[in-house]
């Protein structure tokens, strides 16, 4: 699952994070399925009124959908920053996720019936810190850290389920980092970069359409 983002990182910053709970998360899912859903009837999304305070801070948020039952991807986009209040930004991914990601062709309303929704909230990104890029391997804590490289032009993000799902390595998270911001594998050996991590809470429909639960990102699904 290898997911694109819809806006550029910068250098904003949202400190004293409190958790979502289950009911929250449950709230997030099941808002971005109905977005989708009214969005691809041909109607457009109102924001709802009775969404938890919580919800309405500013946080960044993927919506991840996946076929069910082969769990292949579908779509993945998401807002990595805390620009927009977490209602909002949910619908904005969610639309984006069903209608915009240039790898698939948009999703049918009759297609969402075999579709799980998935979504991820994330904490603001913090920059590592390191004076030998050798080191980072061992400062990396796979199923904990999502990853964002810049360099220059060159962009790309991880979400922290992604090298738990792949197997990968702290090394080979860093090469597929790279290749995702269009740099070279082994780029962040040798060039000039900033990296930064930061963690997300990913809820999730076990089927279409059924319970939502919190994800456990040291396994594999």
């Amino acid at each position: 699952m290898i997911c694109r983002i819809l806006n550029i990182y910068d250098d904003a910053y949202l400190d004293g994070m409190e958790r979502l709970s289950l009911n929250e998360g449950t709230y997030l899912v099941k808002l971005a399925r109905k977005t989708i859903e009214v969005y691809l009837s041909g109607k457009m999304p109102a924001p709802p009124d009775d969404a938890p305070e919580k919800l309405r801070r500013k946080q960044g948020v993927f919506v991840t959908l996946y076929t069910h039952p082969e769990r292949e991807l579908r779509g993945c986009i998401g807002i990595p920053l805390p620009e927009y209040p977490l209602i909002e930004a949910t619908m904005r991914a969610a639309i984006a996720s069903a209608t915009e990601d240039p790898r698939f062709p948009p999703v049918s309303l009759e297609e969402m019936s075999s579709i799980i929704v998935e979504v991820s909230a994330l904490t603001p990104p913090e920059e590592i810190k390191f004076t030998d890029p050798k080191e980072l391997p061992n400062m990396i804590k796979i199923g904990e850290d999502g990853l964002i490289i810049e360099a220059g032009i060159y962009s790309g993000l991880l979400l922290p389920q992604v090298p738990v799902e792949y197997g990968w390595s702290p090394e080979e998270y860093l090469m597929h980092l790279c290749i995702k911001a269009g740099l070279a594998p082994t780029y962040w050996l040798t060039g000039k970069m900033r990296l930064y991590r930061f963690s997300a809470q990913v809820f999730e429909e076990e089927a279409p359409r059924s319970r939502v639960v919190e994800r456990s990102l040291g396994k594999c699904l």
